[in-house]
């Protein structure tokens, strides 16, 4: 089935994840979503949207823009993520993005500095982890002191690694392990899966129905999903020549410098023109510098002379 004819939204484009979980009508979504990744002693009960945007103190400062950010009925923070594509200093940036929701709790005056809990909660499309023999879907990160015990409990980073994710229908146990089945797989199904009849699912999949968008958001979701192609296919070509032509420069290398390290300088030039590449793809797509430089790790200045 072409992907224009797909019954279903992808949630991995800006459209479809924000059609799903960032509108009043669809929160219900999210806080289900939530409730079964969030640690079993946190519940939610009720989120208000609060402004993606976060800027800085001064105008010289960076500011952060999430892909949602709500807050609970008693403070809680929660930043929502969809992830697309790994970027270079990947968990550099979540812990600058969950910096924003705590500086904004600081109270003018006579303040005890009490904090509400953050969590930063990001479903990644790519596998981060270091060691390639671990297979991991959840990953939960908290502050710890040097013998493995909670020092903060207010500071979560969860992650989920959806390569990782390899469950068939007919192995869907838990709640949690049907919501990673239907956002890994939504834009592939022709019809909602008997596993998935608990009234939560039939929403989701109603609101995901292509067939029932207007024509204005068909548009914008056919743009969404157009530039969610285009960028995941120039972040695989770059990452399969670069890494080629990397591999094969440091072999050249290492006929004079030791096979093992040239090879290792070729890869590390293969990434550089990797993310080159992405860059000048993205500038052409005339996406705003700031995202150019989350997605490739490069500066302002690298970006302007591409």
């Amino acid at each position: 089935m072409s992907p224009l004819q797909d019954k279903y939204i992808n949630p991995f484009t800006d459209f479809g994840f924000k059609k799903l979980f960032g509108t009043e009508l669809n929160k219900d979504l999210l806080i289900d979503f939530l409730n079964q990744v969030l640690p079993p002693h946190h519940r939610v009960q009720e989120l208000t949207y609060a402004t993606s945007e976060r800027l800085g103190n001064t105008e010289l400062d960076r500011k952060a823009i999430f892909d949602l950010y709500c807050i609970s009925e008693t403070g809680e923070r929660f930043i929502v993520e969809m992830q697309k594509a790994k970027q270079n200093y990947f968990k550099d940036r979540t812990i600058y993005y969950s910096s924003f929701p705590i500086q904004e709790q600081a109270l003018k005056g006579n303040w005890n500095y009490k904090l509400a809990a953050v969590y930063t909660v990001g479903i990644l499309d790519f596998v981060f982890s270091e060691d390639a023999s671990e297979k991991e879907v959840r990953h939960e990160v908290q502050l710890k002191d040097q013998h493995n015990r909670i020092f903060y409990d207010k500071l979560t980073y969860i992650y989920l690694e959806m390569p990782h994710f390899t469950k068939t229908e007919e192995e869907l146990e838990t709640d949690f392990d049907k919501w990673l089945y239907v956002l890994k797989h939504l834009p592939d199904l022709e019809n909602r899966p008997k596993a998935l009849q608990e009234r939560v699912f039939q929403k989701l999949f109603e609101a995901a129905e292509i067939a029932k968008f207007t024509p204005e958001d068909r548009m914008r979701y056919e743009d969404s999903l157009k530039y969610f192609r285009d960028l995941k296919n120039v972040i695989d070509t770059a990452n399969e020549e670069g890494m080629a032509r990397g591999i094969e420069q440091g072999i050249e290398q290492g006929i004079e410098q030791g096979i093992e390290q040239g090879i290792e300088q070729g890869i590390e030039q293969g990434i550089v023109q990797n993310n080159q590449k992405i860059a000048r793809q993205m500038k052409l797509n005339g996406e705003p510098i700031e995202k150019i430089i989350e997605y490739t790790g490069l500066s302002a200045e690298e970006i302007e002379v591409l």
